[in-house]
């Protein structure tokens, strides 16, 4: 950060035209638009899918619906109109929602179809042909020789671009470790190797961190400088301005909010639309990056509601939009990568706001410019002027109530702006806003009056495993940590012959710890409606020769920094079967606590043999059982809702099968 932020203002603030006055009333703040002004190469506006299982939920959705979240999502000229799509790069372990699978669990073996990112990053580009992909990793393989900075993992990246050719996508940007420092000869050496292998063109974004710091060590390091391509920063702006640093404005190199938003969906909206402007008229960043693109996890995991739209109800095929989505759509659909900005048609209104104009290149640019009225407290006048070869008609508006609840007030197009006897486009802006000026044409889709409405998870709900391919995710399971995939089921070792050891089940998959990016102690999956209230959810469980397996009812919340090793873990009751027979019953309450409601032992050891384990719950009553047998009946009020899930202590491959929730009618 800059430590004198107004001192780094004044570096880039741009030219702002004026208001004039005619005795006591204000004539409107002229902007003119140069055909021929100058400003920095604009690099677009996208989103993130990542940070952990942020997309989970939406790859489970039914048609048409999820075809219609795609198409708000990265359809040009229909919703939010997203021009880059920035994807984890995963590995198996959490990184704030969840865990996405990894293309290489081990040195030797590739699979370039694990996970649902290849999917969406096709559908995306099925959208819009011109999409820009961004790659970056924020976990590791636990295999790599040397940690995270390592020729290990340059080999690794290397692989997931074979893997994106393989899926006929082009990756235009890649990064290095998410909000965790870099190592700037590792850098080069990644440049390096992107040439080696033919990828030259993929460009390399360092470093993914908060701060301008690494912006003074390019500067500093002339091999840093030549390896890196773009300057990503995450979250440079506070709520009225935006960081940058006389270094960064040094470089010669694109300024991006790699990741920055992290609004919500409803209510998101009056920060998103300061903070994308402002971005350009304070600091120059040219690219920004929401995190996330959808709302698309159960609610259950931290940072509810972030993102354009939520989309994490599939059994249902309910969503919803807010105008967070259209904010976005205010400069997306009305801009394209490689245009430019003018700096003297972009700056500060005088009535509170920014405003910022971009032009196309060519013989006949088209424009647009944005305005935000987000620090303004009345309605104020702007009149935008073309000149040169810019086009002389009318304009199109469009324009959001930023604090709005109702749809009708969400990307609203207005009445066409004709130019006045002096070309000028004169509107008035009212406060709270975000209005486009647009020579390009957009629109607005209305497919969500058609989205079913919300409803809870029809029980009972099973899933046997038997109908999915080997390797598959399980329809509505979120992993938290590890990998939970559909595997051949394995026999106890002291069953008899054909005893369990036909059909599919559900395997834990990663046994060697990954390089964490969060505190997630072990593997964890999630499943089924944080509303369900009186259920009895039951497995088999087959521990693989050492550890603790665990099966999750009533989980409501996700609890930060818990006990002495600060881990990240799930409010609920807990199950607990250990390899030696040791059962216990246990709660983590909201103070981070763990209270033992009861325990004991079971008459055969746990670890390699199937047991069947059971949660019941009937108000404050719970009941465990394992094999049929009643372990304990107590009395607990701490929940009276909430979803499933099964866990491990440690990162052993033990199965779980016949996963069940039922009504107290069908148990």
């Amino acid at each position: 950060m800059c430590a004198l932020l107004m001192s780094c203002l004044a570096l880039v603030a741009p030219s702002t035209a004026h208001a004039g006055t005619t005795g006591d009333t204000p004539s409107a703040q002229q902007i003119t638009v140069d055909a021929d002004g100058t400003g920095r190469v604009f690099d677009g506006i996208g989103a993130i899918s990542g940070g952990g299982g942020t997309s989970r939920l939406l790859v489970d959705y039914p048609e048409p619906q999820r075809s219609r979240i795609l198409d708000y999502l990265f359809k040009p000229g229909y919703g939010a109109s997203l021009q880059i799509l920035k994807v984890e790069i995963g590995a198996d372990t959490n990184s704030s929602n969840g865990a996405e699978p990894s293309h290489m669990r081990t040195p030797t073996h590739v699979d370039c179809d694990r996970g649902y990112e290849w999917w969406l990053m096709e559908q995306a580009h099925r959208r819009n042909p011109n999409i820009r992909f961004y790659g970056l990793e924020w976990g590791a393989p636990g295999w790599f020789d040397g940690g995270f900075w390592s020729q290990d993992n340059i080999d690794y990246l290397m692989r997931w671009l074979g893997c994106a050719q393989q899926h006929d996508l082009h990756i235009d940007y890649l990064g290095g470790w998410n909000e965790k420092g870099w190592d700037a000869a590792w850098y080069g050496k990644l440049k390096d190797a992107l040439v080696r292998d033919g990828h030259g063109d993929v460009k390399v974004v360092a470093a993914d961190n908060a701060g301008w710091q690494v912006a003074t060590d390019m500067k500093n390091d002339p091999a840093f400088d030549a390896a890196t391509d773009v300057v990503g920063i995450h979250y440079p702006c506070s709520a009225v301005h935006c960081s940058s640093s006389p270094d960064a404005l040094s470089l010669d190199k694109p300024l991006f909010a790699s990741e920055s938003g992290w609004n919500n969906y409803l209510t998101g909206a009056t920060r998103l639309a300061a903070e994308m402007n402002h971005e350009y008229v304070d600091s120059r960043i040219t690219a920004f990056i929401n995190w996330p693109a959808a709302y698309a996890w159960y609610p259950t995991v931290q940072m509810q509601g972030s993102g354009l739209l939520r989309a994490n109800e599939p059994w249902s095929a309910h969503y919803e939009l807010g105008p967070t989505l259209w904010t976005i759509a205010q400069t997306a659909q009305f801009t394209r990568p490689g245009w430019s900005y003018v700096d003297s048609a972009s700056g500060y209104l005088d009535g509170g706001g920014t405003y910022v104009t971009l032009r196309s290149p060519g013989p006949r640019p088209a424009y647009t410019t944005v305005f935000e009225t987000t620090g303004a407290t009345a309605p104020q006048k702007v009149a935008v002027t073309p000149t040169g070869t810019l086009p002389r008609g009318a304009l199109h508006r469009w324009t959001t109530t930023l604090e709005s609840t109702d749809p009708a007030d969400w990307f609203v197009r207005g009445a066409d702006v004709a130019p006045d006897a002096t070309g000028g486009h004169g509107v008035t802006l009212p406060p709270g806003t975000v209005t486009t000026l647009t020579t390009m044409p957009g629109g607005k889709g209305d497919a969500v009056a058609n989205a079913p409405r919300t409803r809870e998870m029809a029980l009972p709900y099973r899933d046997h495993f038997d109908a999915y391919r080997t390797a598959a995710t399980p329809r509505y399971l979120s992993d938290m940590e590890g990998a939970f995939q559909v595997a051949p089921c394995a026999p106890a070792p002291q069953a008899a012959a054909g005893s369990r050891g036909t059909g599919r089940c559900l395997r834990q998959t990663i046994t060697t710890q990954p390089t964490k990016w969060s505190r997630v102690a072990a593997p964890l999956t999630l499943s089924g409606d944080s509303r369900w209230t009186d259920y009895t959810v039951s497995a088999k469980v087959l521990i693989d020769r050492t550890g603790t397996a665990s099966l999750l009812g009533r989980v409501v919340n996700q609890l930060n920094n818990v006990g002495t090793g600060r881990v990240n873990a799930w409010e609920g009751y807990y199950l607990k079967l250990s390899d030696s027979g040791d059962w216990s019953l246990e709660v983590l309450a909201p103070d981070k606590t763990t209270r033992v409601l009861a325990n004991g032992s079971l008459p055969s050891a746990g670890a390699d043999t199937w047991h069947r384990l059971s949660l019941g719950f009937s108000g404050e009553t719970i009941t465990a059982r394992a094999d049929g047998t009643d372990l304990a009946q107590v009395s607990d009020p701490t929940y009276d809702h909430g979803q499933v899930g099964l866990g491990l202590d440690s990162y052993t491959a033990s199965q779980f099968d016949d996963l069940e929730v039922l009504t107290p009618h069908h148990a």
